[in-house]
C-alpha cells in the first residue's frame, strides 16, 4: 500500500495555507495587487524603471519619427540619427514596458509601410 495519496493531500493543504496567509507573511515577496505586481518596487526608488532602447533604421526617420511623436507618452522619447531612429521606453513594470515596446513596434513598422507607399507611389 503506497501513501500517496496522503502526500497528494499534504500538499493540497499547504497550497490552500498559501492562499490564505497574508500577502506581508508570504516568503517569496510577491503582492497580489494586480498586473505586474510580482515585478512592482517602491516608486521613490531610484532603480524602479525598466528601460528599453529599440534602434531602427528608415529611408525617411525624420518622417517616421514625427509620424509617431503625437502618440508618445511621458515614459518614451525619440531621437533621429541619419537614418536611424532611436526610441528609449523607461515604464515602472516589465509588463507596461513589454506592452509599450509591442505598441511601439508595430508603430514603427506601419508608419514606415505608409510612408513608403506614399513617396514610391506618388
Amino acid at each position: 500500500m503506497t501513501d500517496e495519496p496522503e502526500r497528494g493531500r499534504d500538499r493540497e493543504r499547504e497550497r490552500e495555507r498559501q492562499r490564505e496567509r497574508p500577502t506581508s507573511d508570504r516568503t517569496d515577496g510577491r503582492t497580489t495587487d494586480g498586473p505586474d505586481s510580482e515585478d512592482r518596487v517602491p516608486a521613490d526608488d531610484p532603480s524602479s524603471a525598466r528601460t528599453a532602447r529599440l534602434r531602427t533604421t528608415h529611408a525617411d526617420a525624420d518622417r517616421v519619427a514625427a509620424s509617431l511623436r503625437p502618440d508618445n507618452t511621458d515614459s518614451m522619447s525619440m531621437a533621429v540619427d541619419g537614418d536611424t531612429l532611436v526610441t528609449t521606453v523607461e515604464r515602472e513594470t516589465t509588463g507596461g514596458l513589454q506592452s509599450t515596446v509591442d505598441d511601439t513596434v508595430v508603430n514603427l513598422t506601419v508608419a514606415d509601410a505608409v510612408i513608403d507607399t506614399a513617396t514610391n507611389n506618388l
